[in-house]
């Protein structure tokens, strides 16, 4: 790399200007690899104060080609006024070489000021046969970074056509890049593909494609479909270097679950929820769960709380049965199956659930009675295969710095995740209902969201969620607007007063806009940027309300209030709203509303939902907990999948179970809506 300044030497008058700026290249490598001529379709070797050095030394015949070698170095620099000024200095009259080398820069910056819009436009006139091999490369790569992550046929073309031109150590980043967008693909947007007969190579991705879908739910046939894929497209990158989430299943083996170790706060605040929990995983591993009905129904008196691990019991809530939950020191105790919920004589094991070894042999070690650290030595000398907790966040975040050896399902996630080979984290949060509820306004064509929180470090969570999964997704700033107690709701439905549909921005990090580095491209984000104003809600078409039942019953009204009945606006809210004992009266005013649940609450299985409120008396909180039980015991018997096959699902209790890279848990969860009195799934 050269130095920022270069020295000048001095030289006689007699020296030409362009001898002596390839004297000082050749002088301790201070100066590009260039010899007779500036070459602005090759590379740039040096920084931005070489070339413009360069401008003011040089004559008018290669003083345009240092502008734009100039311009170059000060993008790849985030320097992006000086670049800017640089452009405005350029002559008018321009060659081709140097006009199509000026649309690539004008785009590259475009992409850094954010503007991809603008900078598909101008890659849309660049003359691809024009350019040279480099140049190319970085056509591709602009592409790439103005589609913005956003999987499309395009962004395909763009990332197969970029590949021969790159470097060996940039081969697999592009490889794996041309997966995820690919795996990203709709399914809408796959069936609408229409390839060229010539594009034998994107032919390949496809198939490929096919085959992981068809084979991801079974480790060994994957294998062998793959290795049967590479041998039928020999030719395609992918077939000479696998992507990288795909070369892990070549070296899968199924994770031992011989001796499970369970770990629950069994005493304690939190022993409410972990008795719930340990029950589900108890009836799962007993197969004594209800089968699930040949045709779900939604269920209108099925009204769940929210469930969140980190919160405090309530105090009405009903206690499981005890014959569930007899484990309470710290010594370790088999699991023996609960004698109160014997399956029906007609009934057969739910598939997902019954999944796993049933001869495994399942200890339970109570969390609250000592350290984390001495309950995870324990049970590794009493050889534990796999532990599934603990369920406290400080419990989690102990184990994931502990270096553990042992296959760890933990039963909630740390603040700040972290990527162990051993450990997945399976949590029921208001955060990941939020993040789903994102992904479901996303893709029912919303854009232009307002939260209604509660005021309090709940909805400050939530927000918070939602507002970084919406940004994600490629929309802008969310609006925010915040509520208070169910009494001062009341004084406001009296008054009059409604609800305004306007609101805050909610900015979350990063709240600057990130730079984008592809293969060698780089683009850094500009180093300034406009604070985000104040938005009022004119252009709002949908509203996310995180409230209660209580609260929810007078905030839909105060929307009404002040909302034009020809107003188009969808509203959807949180499980948080949906209790038991909304009658009829609640249901038609509710009409219109959707909102989100567990499977096992919105009717996917409705006599195993009997048999769950039946043993918790109706208290949702924790019946949902009992799911996630049920499901841990799935995710135990599957932990390697989940780890290592990327694409492996479960349709779970909780909601349909994938894993992020960091094997965080991911929960698409079921949606319903109020209509005219009744409670139907929205299609």
């Amino acid at each position: 790399m050269l130095p920022s300044k270069v020295l000048r030497r001095k030289a006689g008058r007699f020296v030409p200007v362009l001898l002596a700026g390839l004297i000082l290249a050749a002088c301790s490598g201070q100066g590009p690899q260039q010899t007779s001529s500036v070459n602005v379709q090759g590379p740039i070797t040096a920084q931005s104060d070489y070339y413009l050095q360069q401008v003011q030394q040089s004559s008018d015949d290669s003083k345009t080609d240092w502008q734009l070698l100039a311009i170059r170095a000060l993008l790849k620099e985030g320097k992006y006024p000086q670049a800017s000024d640089q452009i405005k200095q350029l002559p008018q009259q321009l060659s081709d070489v140097q006009q199509q080398e000026l649309q690539l820069l004008r785009a590259q910056m475009q992409i850094g000021q954010q503007d991809f819009n603008g900078a598909q436009q101008l890659l849309s006139q660049v003359k691809t046969d024009g350019l040279s091999q480099d140049q190319q490369a970085r056509f591709y790569g602009l592409q790439i970074a103005a589609a913005q992550n956003r999987p499309s046929l395009a962004l395909l073309r763009a990332y197969i056509a970029q590949e021969p031109l790159l470097k060996a150590a940039d081969h697999q980043s592009n490889i794996d890049a041309t997966w995820q967008a690919l795996t990203q693909m709709t399914k809408d947007q796959l069936n609408s593909l229409v390839i060229n007969a010539d594009e034998n190579t994107l032919q390949g991705w496809l198939d490929l494609l096919n085959t992981w879908h068809t084979n991801s739910q079974d480790p060994e046939m994957l294998k062998a479909a793959i290795k049967d894929w590479q041998t039928r497209y020999p030719l395609n990158p992918g077939a000479k270097t696998l992507p990288t989430a795909l070369s892990q299943v070549q070296n899968f083996s199924k994770a031992s679950t011989s001796t499970i170790a369970l770990l629950l706060p069994l005493n304690g605040q939190a022993q409410i929820f972990a008795n719930a929990i340990q029950k589900g995983f108890n009836d799962a591993k007993n197969g004594v769960l209800t089968a699930p009905a040949a045709a779900p129904q939604p269920q209108p008196t099925a009204t769940p709380a929210s469930a969140d691990a980190s919160a405090q019991p309530q105090p009405a809530a009903a206690t499981p049965d005890a014959t569930a939950n007899t484990v309470v020191s710290p010594a370790a105790a088999a699991i023996t199956p609960d004698q109160s919920t014997q399956p029906q004589p007609a009934a057969a094991p739910a598939p997902a659930a019954s999944a796993g070894d049933s001869n495994a042999q399942v200890k339970v070690y109570d969390t609250s009675s000592q350290p984390i650290q001495q309950v995870m030595q324990q049970a590794q000398q009493d050889g534990a295969t796999i532990v599934v907790g603990p369920l406290l966040k400080s419990d989690v975040e102990t184990v994931a710095n502990s270096n553990s050896p042992l296959n760890v399902l933990a039963l909630n996630e740390p603040e700040q995740i972290q990527n162990h080979p051993n450990i997945c984290y399976f949590a029921l949060s208001p955060e990941d209902e939020a993040r789903d509820a994102a992904h479901h306004m996303w893709d029912q064509g919303k854009r232009q969201p307002l939260l209604l929180l509660p005021r309090n470090s709940y909805g400050d969570r939530v927000g918070k969620a939602f507002a970084q999964e919406w940004q994600t997704l490629g929309g802008s700033t969310v609006l925010q607007q915040r509520f208070g107690s169910v009494s001062e709701l009341k004084q406001g439905i009296n008054s009059g007063a409604g609800i305004n549909l306007s609101g805050t921005p909610l900015v979350v990090e990063p709240a600057q806009p990130q730079g984008v580095s592809i293969a060698g491209l780089n683009i850094p984000a500009p180093q300034t940027s406009a604070p985000v104003a104040d938005t009022s809600g004119g252009s709002l078409d949908a509203v996310y309300i995180v409230a209660n039942q209580d609260e929810l019953q007078l905030i839909k009204p105060m929307i009404a209030m002040r909302t034009s009945s020809r107003n188009n606006i969808a509203l959807y809210a949180s499980s948080r709203s949906f209790q038991a004992g909304a009658g009829p009266d609640f249901r038609l005013e509710m009409d219109g509303l959707q909102f989100s649940d567990i499977p096992l609450l919105s009717g996917s299985n409705p006599a195993l939902m009997q048999q769950a409120a039946k043993s918790f008396n109706n208290d949702y909180s924790l019946v949902r907990l009992y799911a996630m039980g049920i499901d841990a015991w799935t995710l135990a018997n599957h932990f390697n999948q989940m780890r290592q096959v990327p694409g492996f699902a479960i349709d779970g209790n909780t909601g349909k179970l994938s894993a992020t890279p960091d094997c965080v848990i991911n929960r698409k969860l079921a949606w319903n809506q109020y209509r005219q009195g009744q409670i139907v799934p929205v299609q």
